[in-house]
């Protein structure tokens, strides 16, 4: 009983985790504007979840890898609209 509470626990952490980027994504790719949002906090948070997702890959730890690896997605779209953002006002 004990382990499936923890299992669930981890799975929601999971859900909530990598689901709190959706919200960013979509506006992201509706307003193609990342003004507002941090490159450094993304690139930080791109490399952890890399660091995340390729440990995951070492253990076999197929939750790490699945939960890890769709933030890394996610993470990648803003990190892409943000670093071509900045591009455009660099020209």
């Amino acid at each position: 009983m004990e382990l499936d509470f923890i299992n669930l626990l981890g799975f929601v952490a999971a859900c909530l985790t990598t689901g709190a980027f959706i919200p960013q994504v979509i506006k992201t790719w509706k307003t193609r504007s990342t003004g507002d949002l941090s490159l450094g906090m993304f690139l930080m948070l791109f490399l952890g979840t890399t660091c995340w997702f390729i440990y995951g890959l070492l253990k076999m730890d197929f939750p790490l890898i699945g939960a890890n690896g769709i933030t890394l997605s996610l993470a990648f779209v803003i990190l892409y609209f943000k670093l071509k953002e900045l591009k455009k006002k660099a020209v």
